[in-house]
């Protein structure tokens, strides 16, 4: 569901009141609550100060991928990232998100039957509508496989993080809203000029690209040389630029999605 322009506002320019802070999270992650007159919305709140540093990442740069791969997602055209700015909050400047409500998230809402977008099974149970990924034991020492839905919505992603070098598309990061809309949140790690491509979305490995997609690949890579690389300078390099460009044009050139190499090809944990 695209968000309200109202929320959007209320974003950008409403009090922001931290909540609670999300300790699964690695770097300093904060439920905030931006409140504007009688209007409130509920957000992710990362401020720079609280980044950790990574040794293959320039420090201080996460909030801006995170930016970047919205604005990525919104030229696509495939409301992947959910609404996100860059502004000054309680802990100085850093990413605001909107924050997507789920099923179970609050005491009067129920959790969704049925298994997860990504999610674990049983190794030996076929799952109609999903594509395995590999197989694996769990804490209790029974063999599992992690599979993914075979839905157009979690493929689109799959293209998606190929175009912004998503070395960290784990299960946890993939949320299905209270409409069923499926979200993909967590890009502080992407747009690297590297190659860093770590997903649990290969289930089409080796698969062809339709056209429809490769349509917004396309005008994606139209829109590098101009309005999008303005918007994405100051965001991430010039050089990141120039890469999610090289990204954009190997996909229309040789419209193949990637096979994952042996060197760490799922983010750890896998969720």
């Amino acid at each position: 569901m695209t968000p309200r322009t109202d929320d959007r506002e209320v974003l950008a320019n409403g009090e922001l009141t931290i909540l609670g802070r999300i300790r699964s999270a690695s770097n300093a992650t904060f439920l905030c609550e931006a409140a504007c007159g009688d209007s409130t919305v509920h957000c992710v709140y990362k401020p720079v100060s609280g980044e950790a540093p990574l040794w293959d990442f320039p420090d201080g740069t996460l909030a801006g991928r995170e930016l970047g791969a919205y604005l990525v997602s919104a030229h696509l055209g495939w409301n992947i990232v959910p609404y996100t700015i860059i502004r000054h909050g309680p802990a100085g400047p850093g990413m605001l998100q909107l924050w997507v409500q789920q099923p179970g998230d609050t005491a009067d809402s129920e959790p969704r039957p049925g298994p997860d977008p990504v999610d674990l099974f049983p190794a030996d149970k076929v799952q109609p509508g999903y594509l395995p990924v590999l197989r694996a034991y769990d804490y209790a020492g029974d063999e599992v496989t992690l599979m993914h839905a075979d839905d157009i919505r979690l493929r689109r992603m799959a293209v998606f993080d190929v175009l912004i070098n998503n070395a960290d598309r784990k299960g946890g990061h993939v949320l299905r809203d209270l409409d069923g809309h499926i979200y993909g949140v967590d890009h502080g790690v992407c747009l690297h000029v590297e190659n860093k491509l770590r997903t649990v979305l290969w289930g089409w490995a080796g698969k062809p690209i339709d056209d429809k997609l490769l349509e917004a690949v396309a005008r994606l890579a139209d829109a590098l040389p101009g309005e999008l690389g303005d918007q994405l300078d100051g965001q991430i390099t010039r050089a990141e630029i120039a890469a999610l460009r090289r990204r954009a044009d190997t996909l229309l050139d040789d419209p193949v999605m990637p096979s994952p190499n042996r060197h760490r090809p799922i983010p750890w944990p896998a969720f």
